[in-house]
């Protein structure tokens, strides 16, 4: 037996040889970074829930390439491109993520499932407490969303390209799945996959920015005590969710299925639905975010990821985020130059939709510098803001986008 066939035993490894250097570098660099982002997932630099498993299936699909009909190179895992009927009933009885990709993922199901539960788990008393500001400091933080399609479409991007990824700027995961699917289907796996890579870093590189922006003094700031706190019964909460809904999908249809998720996730917290509150913010929001994280490694293929366009995602991703926490915090030193310094500009960067983390991100910043200051219910206002602002400028650019075909 020669070299060649003991090496075919270990298919991975003979693919590897086999293939073209940049594509074997790529696979190797993507192991090695499969590996890095369950590091940092277990030691909470990113969200864990979503890395671990994009980690550990951006690692193995990677490492489990095989050798296929005619010598082409694939896995066993899905086949994101496959289109022809006859072809995807043929693989969806063998690859083993294929029907949960197909029939979850690729429809943009997944992304309202997650929608849902997080819609479970906010209480937007906290935005009908101060609805003005925060909506306020929410459409600031949007500023990246806003400002990054027109650098997009400067650096060579379609329209409908550059649409989705400046949804990056929302922090807002789910919508930029959701928006990619419907607008640029052909780059929505690299889109989808920066937008989540980035969406880690907002824990860990919002506070630099907070640092940078507003002076120790300034974060240290108390709000006022309010004498007399306006209290929201669950009643005024669910009126909230179904008149806002029923206007929003009214307004935008092209993200109903968006806005009915988030909403209806409100809708059974408010209505006291426990059995269906537990379901929805249990099961249903952790198992779609675990196949969500996992698919979002397996997609990370070399072939897939080496992408030419993929550079200019990096760099319009990271751009996004950082001109929308620079919009959040803007909006916050408006409020506090108009308010005569009674409000704490830190609040602004929970504008930036990545639900509950920004706002953890400021009530962290400021308990840094005033151990004793409670900012959280004010930043749950606005962050609550963000994901309807962030949901409303998907709608406007699938609409505007879709109608100029």
């Amino acid at each position: 037996m020669n070299f060649d066939n003991i090496l075919n035993l270990f298919q991975g490894i003979a693919t590897l040889v086999d293939s073209e250097p940049t594509i074997a570098i790529g696979r190797i660099g993507l192991i090695i970074l499969g590996g890095l982002l369950i590091y940092l997932g277990k030691k909470e630099v990113l969200e864990p829930l979503l890395m671990i498993p994009m980690g550990l299936g951006m690692a193995s699909v990677n490492a489990g390439v095989l050798f296929l009909e005619g010598g082409k190179h694939g896995t066993l895992f899905l086949d994101p491109i496959v289109s022809d009927p006859t072809q995807l009933m043929n693989i969806l009885q063998i690859n083993f993520l294929q029907p949960v990709y197909t029939f979850t993922f690729s429809n943009g199901l997944i992304a309202c499932l997650v929608f849902m539960g997080i819609g479970a788990l906010l209480d937007v008393g906290f935005l009908l407490q101060r609805p003005f500001s925060s909506m306020f400091v929410a459409l600031w933080a949007e500023l990246g969303t806003i400002l990054t399609f027109p650098i997009a479409v400067a650096m060579g991007l379609s329209f409908n390209d550059a649409a989705s990824i400046s949804m990056v700027g929302g922090a807002d995961g789910p919508m930029v799945l959701y928006t990619s699917l419907m607008l640029s289907k052909n780059l929505f796996v690299p889109i989808t996959v920066v937008a989540y890579l980035y969406l880690g870093l907002t824990y860990g590189g919002y506070p630099y920015l907070i640092k940078l922006l507003v002076p120790k003094k300034i974060r240290a700031m108390s709000m006022p005590k309010e004498k007399n706190p306006i209290r929201i019964t669950p009643g005024e909460k669910l009126a909230f969710a179904v008149i806002t809904c029923s206007v929003l999908c009214l307004l935008f249809p092209v993200a109903a299925p968006l806005f009915l998720s988030l909403f209806i996730g409100v809708a059974v917290r408010e209505s006291g639905l426990t059995h269906f509150y537990n379901l929805i913010s249990g099961p249903i929001l952790y198992g779609a975010t675990f196949f969500l994280g996992l698919l979002l490694g397996v997609l990370c293929e070399a072939n897939t990821i080496l992408n030419p366009q993929i550079f200019k995602l990096l760099i319009l991703g990271i751009l996004a985020l950082l001109i929308s926490g620079i919009g959040g915090i803007i909006g916050g030193y408006i409020m506090y130059f108009v308010t005569k310094g009674k409000f704490n500009p830190v609040i602004g960067i929970a504008g930036v939709s990545c639900v509950p983390t920004t706002a953890k991100v400021a009530q962290k910043s400021v308990n840094e510098v005033n151990p004793q200051e409670i900012i959280l219910p004010y930043a749950l206002g606005i962050n609550i803001s963000g994901v309807i602002t962030s949901a409303i400028l998907a709608a406007i650019y699938v609409t505007l986008l879709t109608a100029m075909k």
